[in-house]
């Protein structure tokens, strides 16, 4: 009974913390993309000054504000929480490589983040997105251990 006790008292632990790096991915990029989207030309121009993505900014300046929603979403509905949790180390990863860039390759590039983010400097967007990542992959083991368990829990109670 003690170890039941334990063991639920971990889960709610490890959901707290889940919740917490969900909710934060949420409000980031449910910000970001409603400053981008909402100062459109603004965000355009801004990756149009990019020598690494200027090619691709009329596609960039909708694509980006449209997966940071859908991600944002999926990170809100339990069962796409996992795929969530993934696809935001990977967007932010995404960003940590193009910040990785700048910082090695470029002067002073504007940034295309939108609202209070774009007045970090690189350095400090760097640190900002690392947190957040590994904010990301301590939330993906939790989960992946909470289905573990979830599944382990669904075959003892069929035998």
């Amino acid at each position: 009974m003690e170890n039941k006790v334990v063991l639920k008292t971990g889960l709610r632990k490890s959901r707290l913390m889940i919740d917490i790096v969900c909710f934060a991915y949420f409000i980031l990029f449910i910000y970001a993309a409603s400053s981008k989207l909402l100062d459109y030309e603004k965000s355009k121009l801004q990756m149009l000054k990019s020598p690494i993505i200027t090619d691709y900014a009329f596609f960039l300046v909708w694509l980006v504000p449209v997966l940071e929603i859908i991600i944002g979403v999926l990170l809100l509905i339990r069962k796409t929480i996992l795929p969530g949790l993934y696809a935001a180390l990977a967007l932010m990863s995404a960003f940590t490589a193009y910040i990785i860039a700048i910082l090695n390759f470029s002067d002073s590039i504007p940034c295309s983040c939108g609202g209070v983010l774009e007045r970090l400097g690189w350095s400090e967007h760097l640190i900002f997105n690392l947190i957040f990542m590994v904010m990301a992959i301590v939330a993906i083991l939790l989960q992946t251990k909470i289905n573990e368990k979830g599944r382990v829990t669904t075959v003892q109670t069929i035998f």
